[in-house]
């Protein structure tokens, strides 16, 4: 199977979009993705940048991505973020994940960041399975936290 890796283009959106969707499906919470094209594309492609993302093409068309941005961590200083590592369904086993994790591990390695992190579902087997034969250490001691929009707003309310 002959596949590229490639940095995404604002043209490329609408099929990212897609490809976020399928994921949102995969884990469960489809109603969860609130982002839209144009949100994407101006934090894509629109200054100050907020992300970078990798297209995998195959057969002329998109089959996955894999999106980063920088962080600051106050023990390592600049980080990357990887935050989601997209294979269509169709696609998994292939080696376009491999080939989009390569990439961002060589992206990093070019910004010269000390770390490169990203979270993974505890049930997600296959893909804790998929990262820990890449190497990657899995914190299964840490929790994830979020402060949702409401969350937000109701933290400011009590305060």
């Amino acid at each position: 199977m002959t596949f590229s890796i490639r940095k995404a283009i604002k043209q490329d959106m609408p099929r990212v979009l897609e490809l976020i969707k399928e994921l949102a499906d995969f884990e469960k919470e489809p109603e969860a993705v609130e982002v839209t094209i144009e949100e994407l594309i101006k934090g894509g492609f629109e200054e100050p940048v907020q992300f970078v993302c990798f297209v995998a093409e195959c057969n002329n068309r998109i089959e996955g991505i894999a999106l980063v941005y920088n962080r600051f961590s106050t023990w390592k200083g600049v980080v990357l973020h990887l935050e989601d590592l997209i294979v269509s369904h169709n696609m998994r086993g292939s080696g376009l994940g491999t080939a989009l994790l390569d990439e961002v591990v060589r992206y990093g390695q070019s910004l010269g960041v000390k770390r490169i992190g990203w979270e993974v579902l505890d049930w997600n087997q296959s893909a804790i399975d998929f990262y820990e034969k890449k190497g990657a250490d899995i914190k299964r001691d840490w929790h994830i936290v979020h402060l949702t929009k409401d969350g937000m707003k109701n933290y400011i309310a009590n305060i």
